[in-house]
């Protein structure tokens, strides 16, 4: 596969299909169940209609056998209009879907994967506990014990998406199940003992689910262990490669949605007789909004190039990752001045946006770890 700065015709055209719906379905409707800190669960479920939690799986399993930029680029244009519904996404395909289908048994991925790549359910992924943050091995108190065929679990996580909404089916959690020995185990979310907190009152993406879970002697089949027995850990480290990928995609999704919303307002509002985006202040702020969304989005697909063609791709998942979240803090903020006192509602999309944009910085490794990683690979 050459490197190319294009799409491929099929590629477009299904960011076109997947834009309009963002336009026409999620637009309208995002400032309520943001509003409400309501899980949208129609748009959800139409969502898995079109086949977007399906995208990179393959037909075998009810998927669209797509690859990993057409994903990323569905990511950007629902998280251009709410970021909500670009992590719901970005979750539970890349957390919740594709550790099965990477690291799983035929039999798990008949089991538990049709579903999830459909959209009729939503899968989660276990790993952050209280008191860890980004040291997640050390900070693992969740224990799972053997007892004859099956595992019996005890402890807890937190932030975790996707864990509590209706359409939720199974977690994917990380328990050590021996001295120094992590495992990943799936677990259904109807198993005794498995149960889930209230949602977490968060300063952005108030219509994404996000909880805490509970394991209080939570018993399943030795058989829904993910992989081999202590590989847990670095399955996981190679699912959040990837996850930084999608979040790339999904910061450029709410760069773009700024300069949308900057270009629209700056040619409507006026001040001093004239449109404000023809005062230099405004039209520069929203130019450096563009140089940030071009060279982010080329970041991102260039790392997607990488993982399709088979190189290595931890640096540049990382690097992508760090200057696309920074930028959409940025452009948050320097959008809500474009917008003045109006940007400070959340009325404004780019309000929403101001809340949202934090959280990019820190989910799936904050900006602190991608340092680390470039720097570690540089041999530093």
């Amino acid at each position: 596969m050459g490197l190319s700065f294009g799409l491929e015709p099929e590629q477009e055209q299904f960011r076109q299909v997947v834009a309009r719906f963002a336009d026409e379905v999620i637009a309208p409707a995002a400032a309520d169940f943001n509003a409400e800190a309501r899980f949208p669960v129609d748009i959800v479920r139409r969502m898995g209609e079109m086949g977007l939690f399906g995208i990179p799986f393959s037909s075998a399993y009810g998927g669209m056998d797509g690859d990993y930029l057409t994903l990323c680029l569905a990511i950007e244009e629902i998280g251009r209009v709410d970021q909500s519904l670009g992590i719901t996404l970005e979750a539970g395909v890349g957390l919740g879907a594709a550790p099965i289908d990477e690291f799983g048994t035929e039999e798990q991925k008949q089991r538990w994967l049709p579903e999830l790549v459909r959209g009729e359910r939503l899968g989660g992924f276990g790993l952050t506990e209280s008191g860890g943050g980004s040291d997640v091995f050390g900070s693992t108190r969740t224990r799972a014990v053997r007892d004859g065929d099956d595992w019996v679990i005890d402890g807890d996580k937190q932030f975790i998406t996707n864990a509590g909404t209706e359409l939720t089916s199974v977690v994917t959690i990380t328990a050590f199940t021996g001295d120094g020995e992590m495992t990943a185990i799936i677990v259904p979310v109807d198993t005794p003992g498995f149960s889930v907190g209230r949602p977490y009152r968060k300063v952005g993406w108030h219509a994404s689910d996000t909880r805490e879970l509970t394991f209080d002697q939570v018993r399943v089949p030795v058989a829904n262990t993910l992989g081999e027995r202590g590989a847990g850990f670095r399955q996981f480290l190679k699912t959040l490669d990837d996850g930084r990928i999608a979040i790339s995609a999904l910061a450029v999704g709410l760069i773009q949605g700024c300069i949308d919303e900057c270009v629209r307002y700056g040619r409507e509002r006026e001040s001093f007789g004239r449109p404000i985006g023809q005062h230099q202040a405004i039209a520069f702020k929203i130019a450096d909004l563009e140089v940030a969304a071009q060279t982010a989005r080329q970041m991102y697909r260039y790392a997607c190039w990488r993982k399709m063609t088979g190189l290595t791709y931890k640096r540049e998942a990382a690097i992508a990752k760090l200057y696309a979240s920074e930028q959409a803090v940025t452009a948050a903020r320097e959008a809500t001045q474009v917008f003045g006192g109006m940007g400070f509602t959340t009325e404004t999309r780019v309000g929403r946006f101001y809340q949202d944009a934090k959280i990019l910085e820190i989910g799936e490794g904050t900006s602190e770890v991608q340092r680390t990683l470039i720097s570690r690979d540089l041999g530093l």
